[in-house]
Formats: C-alpha cells, sequence, structure tokens
C-alpha cells in the first residue's frame, strides 16, 4: 500500500486501507446520487438506470483514462433542456437516440484531441481564464438547485451543513476523510426522529430486481436538438480536469482526449439501455477537494455499489429516502467547494491576471452567469404562479440548443475570450504584444 503523499494529498495510483476506501466510496455515492436521481426524474426516465449506468460509465472512463484521472460519471444536466424538447419527436427513446449521437460526436471530439491539433484546438478555446471561469459557473450555476432543496426545511439542510463542515475542519485521522457520508447520516437520523422520512418504499421496494431497460430510436429532429450539448460537455470536462489538476498539482491536460473518450463510451452504453447522457461530476470532485485523496479505487468502490444499486431496488429505495433539505444542506457544502476550485486554477496559472483577456474573461463570464440564474428562476416563478398567461423563457434557445445557466455562461467565456484574442490579433496597437491570450497559457501544474 502507496503511503499518503507529505503533501496530505493521496494521488490516484496510491491506495489506503480497505475500511477507509470503502468508506471513501459509499460517502462518493452519497454525493453523486442526488443529482444523478435528480436529472432523469425531470427529463422523464428511470432514476434507478441512472444510476446504474453511472456505475458502469464510471469504469469505462477509468478504463479509457488508465486510472490517471479520479472522476465519477453521473448524469449530466446540459441535457435536461434538449432532452426535454426531443420527446416531443418520438418519446423517451427518440431522446435516447439523440444522447447516444451525443456520445458519438464526443467520442471523435476525444479522438481528435489525442492528436496536436486537437490539443491547440482545445488550448486556443479553453485557456485557464476560461476554464476557471467555467468551474465558478458550474457551482454558481447548480448552487439554485442545492438552496431550492434546503430551503424545503432549513433546520435539517443547517444540521447537516454544519456536521459536515465541523468534521471537516474540527475531526482528524479517517473521520477527517468522511465529513459528507457523516453528515448525511446525522442530517438522516435527525430527519427520522423529527418523523420526516418516508420508509414506505423502502419497505415495498424488493431486494433483488433487474433495470427496466430501454432502447433509442433515432430521429433527425431529436439527433438536432441534443448534439450540440456536446460543446458543453467539453467545457464541462476541461474545466473540471483543470481543477482536479490544480488540487492536485500535477497536469492531467495530456490525458483530455482519454476523458472526452470516457465521457462519449459511458454516454452512449448509458443511452443503449435507456440511461440519461454523462459526465464528470462536480460533487465529487467536491468530495476529493475536502479529503485530498485522488486515489481511483474509492471511485471503483463507488462505481461498483452504483451497479448493484441499480440491482438491489431495496437500497436504491434507502437513499432515495433521505430528505431532500438533507441533500440540500450537503449540496451547499460541495457546490461551494466547486466554486471556489476556480481560484485555485487561477493561483496555478502563470498568466497575468491583472488584464482584461483574463481577470475580465473569468469576472464577466462568471456575471453573466450569475444574472442568468437570477432571470431564469424569476421566470420560472412567474410561470409558476400564473401559469399558463405567463410562460417567460428558462432557458436560452441557441439555434436548435436550449441551454440553462451554465451552458449559456460557458459559450459566453468561450466566446469573449476568443473575440478578446480576435481583437489583440487585429489591432495595430497591440503588435508589440506577440503574445496572445492563448500564447500565455502555461499548463495548471507541473508534474510531480
Amino acid at each position: 500500500m502507496a503511503s499518503r503523499a507529505a503533501s496530505g494529498v493521496v494521488y490516484p495510483e496510491q491506495s489506503l486501507p480497505t475500511a477507509r476506501t470503502v468508506g471513501l466510496g459509499l460517502q462518493h455515492v452519497i454525493a453523486m446520487f442526488g443529482a444523478t436521481v435528480l436529472a432523469p426524474v425531470i427529463m422523464g426516465f428511470d432514476p434507478n438506470l441512472a444510476v446504474f449506468f453511472s456505475g458502469i460509465g464510471t469504469l469505462i472512463f477509468m478504463l479509457m483514462v488508465r486510472g490517471k484521472v479520479p472522476s465519477y460519471l453521473g448524469s449530466s444536466f446540459a441535457f435536461i433542456g434538449p432532452v426535454l424538447a426531443a420527446k416531443g419527436h418520438g418519446g423517451i427513446s427518440a431522446a435516447l437516440g439523440g444522447i447516444a449521437a451525443a456520445g458519438v460526436v464526443y467520442l471523435l471530439i476525444g479522438l481528435l484531441c489525442k492528436t496536436r491539433t486537437g490539443i491547440r484546438v482545445i488550448e486556443i478555446l479553453m485557456p485557464p481564464a476560461v476554464t476557471a471561469a467555467v468551474v465558478a459557473i458550474i457551482g454558481i450555476g447548480l448552487a439554485p438547485v442545492a438552496w431550492g432543496s434546503a430551503s424545503q426545511d432549513w433546520t435539517l439542510a443547517l444540521i447537516t451543513l454544519g456536521v459536515a463542515i465541523f468534521v471537516a475542519v474540527g475531526t482528524r485521522g479517517f473521520t477527517k476523510l468522511v465529513p459528507i457520508l457523516i453528515a448525511v447520516a446525522v442530517g438522516y437520523v435527525a430527519a427520522a426522529l423529527m418523523g420526516k422520512v418516508d420508509f414506505s418504499q423502502v419497505a415495498a421496494a424488493p431486494w433483488l430486481g433487474l433495470p427496466n431497460f430501454v432502447t433509442p430510436t433515432f430521429s433527425i429532429e431529436a439527433i438536432s436538438l441534443i448534439v450540440p450539448v456536446v460543446v458543453m460537455l467539453v467545457a464541462e470536462n476541461v474545466g473540471h480536469v483543470k481543477a482536479i489538476s490544480a488540487y492536485m498539482d500535477r497536469d492531467l491536460t495530456p490525458e483530455v482526449g482519454n476523458t472526452f473518450m470516457g465521457d462519449a463510451i459511458g454516454t452512449f452504453v448509458s443511452a443503449l439501455g435507456g440511461g440519461t447522457g454523462q459526465t464528470t461530476y462536480a460533487e465529487n470532485i467536491g468530495v476529493m477537494s475536502i479529503t485530498k485523496v485522488y486515489s481511483i479505487k474509492p471511485l471503483q468502490v463507488a462505481a461498483v455499489t452504483a451497479i448493484c444499486l441499480g440491482l438491489i431496488p431495496k437500497f436504491g429505495a434507502l437513499i432515495l429516502s433521505i430528505p431532500v433539505p438533507v441533500m440540500g444542506g450537503i449540496s451547499l457544502v460541495l457546490f461551494g467547494m466547486i466554486a471556489g476550485a476556480s481560484t485555485k486554477v487561477i493561483s496555478s496559472a502563470s498568466d497575468d491576471w491583472g488584464n482584461l483577456e483574463n481577470f475580465g474573461v473569468y469576472g464577466i463570464s462568471i456575471a453573466v452567469c450569475a444574472a442568468l440564474v437570477g432571470v431564469f428562476a424569476a421566470n420560472g416563478a412567474i410561470n409558476e404562479a400564473t401559469k399558463p398567461a405567463t410562460l417567460l423563457p428558462t432557458t436560452l434557445q441557441v439555434g436548435f440548443a436550449q441551454l440553462d445557466a451554465i451552458g449559456a455562461a460557458t459559450f459566453f467565456a468561450v466566446l469573449l475570450n476568443l473575440a478578446i484574442v480576435l481583437v489583440k490579433k487585429l489591432s495595430p496597437f497591440t503588435e508589440s504584444q506577440s503574445s496572445t491570450v492563448v500564447e500565455k497559457e502555461r499548463p495548471v501544474a507541473t508534474a510531480r
């Protein structure tokens, strides 16, 4: 067994004792479960299938990255808007066909990124300023989900949040490594004592049972609606890789092509059986940033556990019985850690963050995300209160694609950076500054 590094970081190739590995793996399951189940519920998919394929997708991902990039694949929220629109062209099966097609396109991008040209394109589109912005956008864009869940019962949410912070800051040893797991357990017990846990579904669920698989059909309309989501997946994936790189102080940029391919194949396989589109999960990166454990082994435990949950409905029902406010409280911690990870990307990059093309791209993109979150939330509240008289947009329509605040702000960050690069190249007043935003980019961190 490899020992923990002097910096306190456990790297992907290192291991921990079996008991700790299992405990950390279960914590990863808890972290991913809320969002992985919520996304298919919103889209009208079977959540048990989503959990089952999240485990299979994660194992595929680990195989593709050869165990070098610690990450967990779960249901992607980027698919929600397009899938809801695509279901109008053939139902769930047609939406699955669109998700499968997106997986194929994503795979081709991954193959392209295995070449020098492909890596250069990613560097142009996603310099540190953009990747830092995307990481912050993900945390900010998901925050309303956590707030909405927590606000259903602030007592339970604050108990859960408070326990997580206390365990992470005020304890030591193995306990310090599993603040999420402990906080959710305490929140669950508190909810049960308050009579706010419904055990009826747990009692009714069978111990064993195969998921209800669904096969895709292919519709041009559905495919055209869903495939543009790939741009968002690319940006999200790169942002996650940069964040993990910064936390581990190890440059994972050479593995970007493999991470795309792992994500793509996981999405394709999931769609073939009725599962959701997948992405690397911010929640699990948040867990790793708290524990400093980036070992692949706990993620493998989490993946196998998820597969078992898909085959053992009673365990799935037990997790589903965790009250929403408890998940909301813990999500506030996780999404906050993700937003904070953007500062780690900034501090690890060698760029000049005092100029517009770097700090401006970062700050303006975050402002756009926050504005869109507020506008879409307000529109949703108005629609709910006045339906069907008032129908204001809660997503942004760009061509065939329907983007939420995260997707729209991500596109904005990429386009703003490209616009600044173009202006610098064309302006006669910047000739003396031969370097551009892209050319000043350095790896997020030096490999140790």
